[in-house]
């Protein structure tokens, strides 16, 4: 069956592999709407190619810009700008799946937009589900939303978990790559550069999620994910460093057996089986050779050298509004640290300082998020 789909972020990179997979699906789904922060040049180029209905953008003279680029075509393509915008794309309600690649917790009001539309989601934004993981899934619920998540761990524990309704599980098993700095003492890391930190081995990703995963706080990102998005406790989920990042995840049942998802690094693999879910369709993905890739290895995290894998654990302890706090402030340090003005050790340095200095909140709702959101800001703003 055709499905119609929304793109928030797709000029980013899992924006763009969704339209790889929309390509390679030959007619299967179609582009409802897109949305785009500020590349104006590619927007305009998708916008071309996928004729949506509704196009979006959040930087106000990019939107002009485009603006002007469709003047001059015969497209009928409604346009908006900013945060409004975007969430007018989530709430579409012709569209039978929300892909919401956007970055940061900037995803959330997305998210909920596409939930009151009854809209199900793609979710390749974590930051939803870590900032307010139980309003989002309880909304959900009540809404008879599904979320499929995209990110190749979560992908894989949902691909497990098929066929299993009902069965018990005792673990949940993220695997982490390790990151370019793996082995790597935290002395070591006191003189890495941006450009280092931005080199990793197994994955091509944006900017941010690639520092992240160079600090581990990816991880820790995705076990706090992981706790709403499969209904777990944090004592069931471990994380272990796997290398080759050729198994993305695992799940033990209570039987003791584990079932693990294994497949190259293509983040297209698990775009297309969201867009496609429950069914499989086929693809020219890259292929697993497991003879070729031989010898798996598996190793503790180190976090001691890599502290915000423990720090996310410590704020999922903590509950309420302190996720939050964690994300915003590794947001604001983690574009401190791309624009120059810190160094890679004071990403953990800044988060550590503002989870400390919080107070936290535990009755949850949107106002209190966004407070908490504001205030992690401003906290590593004045205190770098």
């Amino acid at each position: 069956m055709m499905k119609n789909a929304t793109i928030l972020g797709s000029t980013g990179s899992i924006g763009t592999q969704t339209l790889e997979v929309i390509d390679n699906m030959g007619g299967e789904a179609a582009v409802t709407a897109l949305t785009a922060n500020s590349n104006v040049g590619l927007l305009y180029e998708q916008i071309l190619r996928y004729k949506p209905k509704f196009a979006a953008v959040m930087d106000e003279q990019a939107y002009h810009e485009l603006k002007g680029m469709l003047s001059k075509t015969s497209l009928d393509v409604k346009l908006a700008q900013g945060i409004d915008g975007i969430i007018e794309a989530a709430a579409m309600d012709c569209a039978d799946i929300c892909v919401n690649a956007l970055v940061g917790s900037i995803g959330l009001l997305p998210t909920l937009a596409a939930i009151d539309a009854g809209t199900d989601i793609a979710l390749a934004n974590k930051e939803s589900i870590v900032t307010a993981g139980e309003l989002v899934m309880t909304h959900a619920k009540e809404r008879g939303v599904s979320i499929i998540p995209i990110d190749s761990e979560h992908s894989a524990v949902f691909q497990c978990l098929a066929g299993n309704e009902g069965n018990k599980i005792r673990k949940i098993i993220l695997t982490a790559s390790g990151g370019p700095f793996r082995g790597r003492s935290r002395e070591q890391l006191e003189h890495v550069t941006l450009d280092e930190a931005l080199c990793h081995p197994n994955w091509v990703m944006g900017r941010k999620i690639t520092i992240d995963s160079a600090t581990l706080m990816n991880k820790g990102l995705e076990v706090i994910e992981a706790r709403w998005l499969f209904g777990v406790d944090p004592s069931q989920i471990e994380v272990v460093v796997h290398p080759q990042s050729v198994v993305h995840s695992m799940v033990e049942f209570e039987d003791g057996a584990v079932m693990a998802q294994l497949g190259e690094s293509d983040m297209r693999v698990c775009i297309q089986y969201a867009l496609t879910y429950p069914t499989r369709v086929k693809s020219d993905f890259r292929r697993l050779d497991i003879l070729q890739r031989g010898t798996l290895t598996f190793e503790p995290p180190d976090t001691q050298a890599f502290p915000c894998l423990q720090y996310a654990y410590d704020a999922l302890k903590a509950g309420g509004t302190m996720p939050t706090v964690l994300n915003s402030a590794n947001e604001a340090a983690v574009e401190l640290f791309l624009n120059g003005k810190i160094s890679f050790l004071d990403i953990p340095r800044l988060i550590n300082a503002a989870v400390s200095s919080y107070n936290v909140r535990h009755e949850l709702d949107i106002g209190g998020i966004l407070q908490a959101d504001a205030w992690a800001r401003e906290f590593v703003a004045n205190r770098r």
